[in-house]
């Protein structure tokens, strides 16, 4: 028995859904480390857009970008991961709010 393929608006449909909740996430949260999880939600969203039009035209290229977006993420994650370290040893908090740089 074969099982028939799932079309691709499905795909495009759960990658809308994850960006959505990305923004959200992004926008409503104070937690830094939230904030930094829902931009790689939103990332992931579009790798999946990628993937879902390089295989539905049959192209490499989509995958190929998306090799790059994960890439560019995870040193994005190392980078940002040590900042956040960095915030909270010195502003003991790592709230969005309460995190002022420019301010000595």
């Amino acid at each position: 028995m074969m099982i028939p393929p799932v079309p691709p608006v499905l795909f495009l449909i759960l990658s809308g859904i994850l960006f959505t909740l990305g923004v959200i996430g992004a926008l409503t949260r104070r937690n830094a480390i939230i904030v930094f999880m829902s931009i790689e939600l939103m990332l992931n969203a579009v790798n999946l857009t990628f993937i879902t039009f390089s295989r539905f035209l049959q192209s490499m290229d989509g995958v190929i970008f998306a090799f790059f977006v994960m890439a560019v993420a995870a040193a994005e994650a190392a980078v940002g991961l040590a900042i956040f370290v960095l915030l909270y040893r010195s502003r003991q908090t790592i709230n969005v709010d309460e995190i002022h740089l420019l301010k000595g």
